[in-house]
């Protein structure tokens, strides 16, 4: 049921493998098998894209909340052990902040958290399939999804003192339509042939600061490269550019108790300062790693 969800919403089976951090067969072998259960094809393909039939139509629906109540019905064996948490993030959050920000929240109360990256277009399908409990990043609209400014950044664009001017060097974010990068790049009209992507953000800062070209960049996660001089601050039409992190999660009562502690916890000064200093860092006696779960990369 779950991938017949996730290919029926993302429209794809390389899309659906994805985000459910499965392999390419193992999501046709499912669909294979729901096929030959239920006796309709459920979903065909037209172009590009896999469409549902009239049956997968009337399925679809019944599906999601399957598949949502067998994420609760986990939870539910689970009492007495400590709650999951799971959070996905923007690309550059993941980087930078994932690490201190979950730490900081484990230590105050007694959550198995975990975090991942994913696409914004994915996240409210794994937020109402409980694949994921918290996004935090860009916006995220959707029937049934709650969503809340957390911290006001802005954005700017970087290079080096003497590098060139032609090349636009991105993360893994300039890829995502939805992503402050993105619509930094839309702003300013970009054009696709000059821009470059990187495995990470650092990897595009890097290259930056070596001359290679300049980078959009939340300003205070590079602040460290332009106090050190390593990367300066280039004067465009748009920047800086005001964004905002928001926290997106299911709507009371339906997000786990756990979801409503963390958003509370956003709220707190020390969450704020970590989300703005994370090259801080935290005590070495007060550190305790989150797991890190890759399956939505």
């Amino acid at each position: 049921m779950g991938a017949f969800v996730f290919v029926a919403r993302l429209g794809s089976v390389k899309a659906a493998a994805r985000a459910l951090g499965v392999s390419e067969p193992a999501v046709s072998q499912s669909l294979a098998q729901l096929r030959r259960h239920l006796g309709d094809p459920l979903l065909t393909r037209s172009g590009d894209r896999m469409v549902l039939t009239e049956g997968g139509r009337r399925l679809v629906g019944i599906a999601a909340q399957i598949v949502a109540l067998g994420a609760e019905a986990t939870t539910a064996v689970r009492a007495g052990h400590p709650a999951r948490l799971h959070v996905v993030m923007a690309n550059d959050l993941a980087e930078y902040v994932a690490g201190p920000l979950l730490c900081l929240f484990t230590q105050r109360r007694p959550v198995d958290a975990s975090s991942g990256v994913a696409p914004t277009a994915e996240l409210p399908l794994l937020l109402a399939s409980r694949l994921a409990d918290v996004a935090l990043g860009a916006q995220v609209t959707g029937e049934g999804l709650a969503s809340r400014p957390v911290l006001r950044c802005r954005l700017i664009v970087v290079g080096s003192p003497h590098g060139r001017r032609d090349h636009w060097l991105v993360g893994p974010s300039g890829t995502d339509p939805a992503s402050d990068t993105s619509r930094l790049l839309r702003l300013l009209r970009v054009q696709e042939s000059r821009v470059r992507v990187f495995a990470n953000q650092t990897a595009a800062w890097k290259a930056a600061a070596e001359g290679a070209g300049v980078a959009p960049a939340t300003a205070h996660l590079v602040a460290s490269q332009l106090r050190r001089g390593d990367l300066v601050p280039v004067e465009t039409a748009v920047t800086p550019l005001s964004a905002y992190w928001y926290a997106t999660t299911l709507e009371p009562p339906h997000r786990p108790a756990a979801a409503d502690a963390f958003l509370d916890f956003l709220t707190t000064p020390a969450a704020t300062q970590v989300m703005r200093t994370p090259d801080d860092g935290i005590p070495r006696s007060r550190f305790r790693p989150p797991v890190h779960v890759s399956i939505w990369s």
